[in-house]
């Protein structure tokens, strides 16, 4: 058993002693880091690029399609809306991104008719 410890570690050693002699010939070297830095580069405008607007278009084409839902009932339930304070920005009544159509008031949506 101990024996296979030995071969084992002096396996490891060697392997540790090549890999550390490659990296520090690659470093010496050094157009192996330039060329990797150009694949890269390349790589970023015509994969990445161009992915990331292939998926901008999709969204864009799926929320065309979507067409506009009626807003649900108002329910005055109590224990939504609650304003122990008033906001500090406006009115005091709206969030700060505030949305009519979505966000409704604790007493209705905005411009509804009651």
């Amino acid at each position: 058993m101990a024996t296979f410890g030995r071969v084992s570690q002096a396996l490891a050693r060697s392997s540790l002693y090549q890999a550390r002699r490659q990296l520090s010939a690659a470093a010496a070297a050094g157009a192996h880091g330039e060329q990797a830095a150009k694949t890269w580069k390349i790589l970023s405008f015509v994969v990445a690029l161009p992915g990331v607007a292939v998926c901008m278009l999709n969204t864009y084409l799926k929320e065309q399609q979507v067409h506009e839902h009626e807003r649900p009932e108002f329910v005055p339930y109590a224990h939504l809306r609650i304003r122990s304070k008033k906001f500090p920005w406006g009115d005091g009544n709206h969030s700060l991104f505030h949305n009519g159509h979505v966000n409704a008031l604790p007493d209705g949506y905005e411009g509804h008719d009651k």
